[in-house]
């Protein structure tokens, strides 16, 4: 088995680490919808919300959408399903869905 000869990595610069170990540009996952393999899907209960915005800093996606300081949507082309959003909401306004039925019952 090969070993990387890594002693020096402190001084590498950006060409030296492998494609897969850098960034090329920020924002790129503004150019894809990464939210196509969600199984899970959130739905804010818009009555028991009150604003808090903490499912906006739990977010790890960035897809809670805020306008005027309060939660407009959430961005379901971005939206991963992983759950914090409704983990974290002290009101229990955000429940988790099956996906697939979501999409059945917006076809109808």
């Amino acid at each position: 088995m090969k070993k990387w000869q890594i002693d020096d990595i402190d001084t590498w610069g950006p060409s030296r680490h492998e494609l897969g170990a850098t960034i090329p540009r920020s924002g790129t996952a503004d150019d894809y919808n990464t939210g196509g393999w969600r199984v899970e899907r959130p739905v804010r209960d818009r009555e028991k919300c009150n604003d808090c915005m903490i499912c906006f800093f739990a977010c790890p996606d960035s897809s809670v959408v805020v306008e005027d300081g309060k939660m407009a949507e959430i961005d379901l082309e971005h939206c991963k399903g992983c759950g914090l959003c409704a983990a974290v909401c002290p009101r229990d306004a955000i429940e988790m869905t099956d996906e697939l039925e979501a999409r059945r019952k917006e076809e109808e």
